[in-house]
């Protein structure tokens, strides 16, 4: 059962193929777009996270008192 286990990995890893959608956004420069538009997702939702937190801190403090 180990060598099968092992000879079904050995195998999968030397087939390295790349994917293809990837590499043609890599090829024709259009990965840095998608790339970018990812960051701005993660960095707006960051923002809007932290200002919720913010506000939800002043909510506590005001019900505290």
């Amino acid at each position: 059962m180990l060598l099968v286990i092992n000879g079904l990995i050995c195998s999968f890893a030397q087939s390295n193929t790349g994917v293809e959608m990837a590499t043609g956004l890599r090829s024709s420069g259009k990965i840095y777009v998608v790339v970018a538009v990812l960051v701005v997702l993660f960095l707006g939702l960051a923002v809007y996270l932290f200002t919720i937190d913010r506000k939800l801190s002043r909510l506590e403090k005001q019900q505290k008192h």
